[in-house]
């Protein structure tokens, strides 16, 4: 059985063209969506959900191509760019009555929260982002041998056909090596956990690979574009990382702050998988954001 997050009444809600979103919908209060990152699904929300929810109407979706949301080909650039992402959580959002709310993702979901709170200030009041930097960025800093951490980012973003071949034919073992290298222990993952996220991600291999695939195109010149004209974010963002900086050379505050002018960046010592790992930590930072 897959685990769910509990008390929580599992949804399909609409995205953009025609794409279906599932979603786990939780709590009263003003809304709060977190969206999941990479190989997860909305389920590592679970913990952080659950407490969040005393106050707040939690949304926690399966992106687009991820988990039990729809999986549509990758026929043109766009429909895995962050920007279409993005506007698949504000249309699943104004769905559910929110034309309002406040976004938080990790990882993959981090880099459509970050879109989202560019391409759509109107309707993102806060906007939390736990362990990446922006894609462009993320190119940046890679250099040399210190880029090996993050050889899934090149070959995902190879031409069609090979990286999918190859994925699909050790899908259990590559997606396993994010999970157990990135986890700051086994505890933070239980057997049946571990176990959907590899089912989840099995399944969609093609989705991922162009998930992955659209941040080394479309999403670079998206995020180049609003650098370019000087467009920041215009709400309160709190980040929450590893110490990624130190580890590959880079200021990350200094980063974030090029793009966030009200900024609290934070570090932890728990592992990539935070919410998992330290959920009291990271429901301890957005409840602080929500306060800005």
């Amino acid at each position: 059985m897959t685990p769910t997050i509990p008390g929580f009444e599992h949804l399909r809600l609409p995205g953009v063209d025609g794409v279906e979103l599932a979603a786990a919908v939780g709590g009263h209060g003003s809304p709060v969506v977190l969206l999941h990152g990479f190989p997860q699904t909305h389920l590592m929300w679970r913990h952080v959900a659950e407490r969040l929810a005393d106050r707040h109407t939690v949304i926690c979706p399966d992106l687009r191509g991820y988990g039990a949301s729809d999986k549509p080909a990758a026929d043109s650039p766009g429909v895995y760019a962050k920007r279409t992402m993005a506007a698949d959580v504000v249309a699943l959002a104004a769905a559910l009555g929110h034309d309002r709310f406040a976004l938080v993702g990790h990882d993959r979901g981090a880099l459509v929260a970050f879109r989202a709170g560019l391409d759509h200030p109107e309707t993102v009041t806060h906007l939390g982002i736990l362990d990446v930097v922006p894609t462009l960025d993320m190119w940046d800093v890679l250099h040399g041998v210190s880029a090996a951490v993050a050889f899934h980012l090149y070959l995902m973003a190879q031409p069609p056909g090979l990286p999918e071949t190859m994925i699909a034919g050790s899908a259990d073992a590559f997606f396993g090596s994010f999970l157990d290298a990135w986890a700051g222990g086994p505890e933070a993952l239980p057997p049946d956990v571990r176990a959907a996220y590899l089912r989840a991600s099995r399944a969609a291999v093609p989705s991922i690979v162009a998930d992955y695939r659209a941040s080394a195109t479309v999403d670079i010149e998206h995020d180049r574009a609003d650098r370019d004209a000087g467009t920041r974010l215009t709400v309160p963002v709190t980040v929450l990382q590893q110490d990624w900086g130190a580890r590959l050379g880079y200021d990350a505050s200094a980063v974030w702050r090029a793009w966030a002018p009200d900024l609290d960046h934070r570090l932890t010592g728990a592992g990539h998988f935070m919410a998992e790992e330290a959920p009291e930590e990271v429901t301890a930072a957005i409840r602080e954001l929500l306060t800005r």
